[in-house]
């Protein structure tokens, strides 16, 4: 065999260049995607600014290291002609309906297991070639088949994120009012789209989100998505928030700079006012209920910003470098059918929840919803034990399996509770009604009369236990003979939920970071970070401040650490744990999490998503506070990610 080398095509700046030759010369060039937006007088509005601040941002192209790389085991039976397929995975039905469309097996033939997933964070929702071969060679050979990616594997296969390069400006009125942004995104993506999400929707998301907490109605965006010859680029934890925000707030922090102004009262100043609401953002983009204003007064509290600031011009006359950085941002969540659907793409936008009484009076739930380790097992238990009247330890969960769970999406885009969550509470109220109905029936009284309460069958008004589940569930199960005629009770059931009112259920937020940069070395020592989000109702503190807690670590990474280098001709220079960082409990500062609530009416228990909200903010808030150190030595850094290298250069010591 054979090999003839062709032209890489690395650089994303010049691939569109037509000297560049094209990945596909059936194409004609380089470009994949293109998204123009244009809204109110931006032209007017920066021809009549008192001032305009203008930067181009890069960011660095990261991977979501996840404890479990991916795994998959292909078993086809010919038999009884079925394929089951375990796999390390977000969403098993959609896996199973590309099994079924790409193998030509009927849906009922092809079952999906995804138990606990050991980290996923969007690089195990999409199909990889590796793992479509698996389960082919399972039916060709008639035999299992595995396939378990090693880390040189991942590193080279696992969709990789962000590098992009962001030339934007911002007009600010003289009193520092946002009156325009105006911003050029070029992103590369690798040699194809990704299969059956799309490549293009992190720049697509960075039109959407950009300057989204303000108040301007006059915006410009362009994106631009090339192909390249790198790892293909798609979604990971936070699609294009990191990016929106860092855009919006480090122009404004730059503004702020220009005017003579307080960071966090020309955030407080432009925010879009809690009492607006429902309203548009300028992109377009619907919010139904958002606390800007309180999520500020609550971080600025929180974090003794005053002190902060006294304690940071006091350090510095000693010749130490402090920062503080802001970030308030928007996140996307809850995702209807107007995300994926709308398009074509069989990606399901509900998830639902079938529940069934056991004889001995316990509950099993089977939810469409799958568990990466954010706890989706624990809440849903938490939602059905309030929502039955069963106690907590005796209600057991079922995920991950097609032929076990109702249809829905699986977990991605900050859903799982507020979509899968909200099917097990509809579904819990069904079962709590029927039960009470058999009971009451039993009992000779009327059923709006009982309640369930730690399992067992009470008096509402004076909680005098009348019966146990149990003992409710051994007649009705075992000694049918013995019910009233005519009752048939039905204690299995299934319910689902799709949100209908908005688009999205957006959240917000705002984080801070306190750090010290050493300029002699460009060293950054995280010393706090503060984080207030507003993810609707908090069903369970502690694991939505955890998973919070998480996603800013993963920002971290962003903005510090982590970085996919690539030589000339496109080979990766770092595909191992020795050479790729990610951050560790040695450098994480601690982390303090609070709340402000805004429940979406769209659902009952009023949950919007809290999975990717760390990560939205974390890199903007760590950057600034970076910029915000070096202002004594009118140095700024606008390359993401920040190594001690980038602060050198930006301070002219190399």
């Amino acid at each position: 065999m054979e090999y003839e080398s062709l032209p890489a095509v690395v650089d994303m700046e010049t691939a569109l260049d037509p000297a560049t030759p094209p990945i596909h010369p059936d194409l004609g060039d380089n470009l994949a995607f293109e998204r123009v937006l244009e809204v109110g007088d931006v032209d007017g509005a920066f021809r009549d600014a008192a001032a305009v601040v203008e930067e181009t941002f890069r960011f660095g192209r990261h991977t979501g290291v996840c404890l479990e790389p991916r795994a998959i085991l292909a078993d086809w039976q010919a038999a009884d002609g079925t394929l089951t397929v375990h796999h390390s995975f977000q969403a098993p039905h959609m896996m199973q309906d590309i099994l079924c469309k790409h193998l030509s097996l009927p849906e009922g033939a092809v079952r999906v297991i995804c138990r606990d997933v050991g980290g996923s964070f969007g690089i195990k929702v999409h199909i990889y070639p590796d793992e479509m071969a698996t389960c082919a060679l399972s039916l060709m050979l008639r035999r299992p088949v595995k396939f378990v990616a090693d880390r040189l594997e991942s590193f080279t296969s696992d969709i990789h994120c962000r590098d992009h390069r962001v030339t934007a400006r911002m007009a600010l009125s003289a009193e520092g009012d946002i009156l325009a942004i105006d911003m050029d995104d070029l992103t590369g993506i690798g040699p194809y789209s990704v299969y059956p999400r799309t490549s293009a929707v992190e720049a697509n998301q960075v039109v959407n989100l950009t300057g989204g907490p303000y108040r301007h109605q006059a915006y410009r965006a362009r994106a631009r998505v090339v192909l390249q010859n790198k790892a293909p680029t798609c979604q990971y934890r936070a699609v294009g928030h990191p990016i929106a925000t860092m855009v919006a707030e480090g122009l404004l922090d730059l503004g702020a700079a220009r005017l003579g102004l307080d960071p966090a009262a020309i955030r407080q100043r432009n925010v879009i006012p809690d009492d607006a609401y429902p309203c548009a953002g300028a992109s377009g983009i619907k919010f139904e209920k958002l606390s800007h204003q309180r999520a500020i007064a609550t971080l600025l509290e929180m974090m003794d910003y005053q002190g902060l600031r006294a304690e940071q011009a006091a350090l510095r006359a000693q010749g130490i470098h402090r920062g503080i950085g802001l970030a308030t941002f928007v996140e996307i969540t809850n995702p209807s059918a107007a995300f994926y659907g709308v398009g074509g793409a069989r990606i399901s936008s509900q998830d639902g929840c079938t529940l069934r009484l056991d004889p001995q009076g316990g509950v099993v739930a089977a939810v469409s919803i799958t568990e990466q380790g954010q706890g989706t097992e624990g809440i849903i238990a938490q939602i059905v034990a309030t929502a039955t009247g069963v106690p907590m330890e005796e209600v057991r969960v079922v995920t991950g399996d097609t032929q076990a769970t109702p249809y829905g999406g699986g977990t991605w885009a900050s859903r799982g509770a507020g979509i899968g969550g909200e099917a097990a509470w509809q579904a819990g109220k069904a079962l709590r009604a029927n039960v009470t109905a058999a009971a009451g029936a039993i009992l000779q009284t009327r059923a709006d009369t009982l309640d369930i309460r730690e399992g067992r069958i009470v008096d509402a008004a004076t909680g005098a236990e009348r019966m146990t589940l149990a003992e409710l569930g051994r007649i009705v199960y075992f000694r049918p003979d013995t019910l009233p005629p005519g009752l048939q009770p039905e204690f299995m059931v299934t319910r689902h939920y799709v949100p209908k009112d908005y688009p999205f259920a957006f959240t917000n937020g705002v984080q801070a970071s306190y750090l010290e940069v050493d300029v002699e070395t460009g060293f950054v020592r995280l010393l706090k970070h503060w984080c207030v989000e507003d993810c609707g109702t908090v069903l369970n503190p502690l694991l939505v401040d955890e998973q919070i807690r998480g996603g800013i670590v993963q920002g971290i990474g962003g903005a510090l650490f982590e970085h996919c280098l690539y030589d000339a001709e496109g080979q990766l220079l770092n595909g191992s744990m020795a050479d790729y960082l990610v951050p560790m409990a040695g450098e994480m500062p601690d982390i303090a999490v609070a709340h402000v609530v805004s429940a979406t009416a769209s659902s009952e228990i009023g949950a919007k998503g809290a999975g990717e909200a760390g990560t939205a903010g974390a890199p903007a808030a760590v950057v600034n506070a970076i910029n915000d150190a070096l202002q004594p030595f009118a140095a700024r850094v606008s390359r993401q990610p920040v190594t001690p290298e980038v602060i050198l250069e930006a301070l002219g010591t190399i």
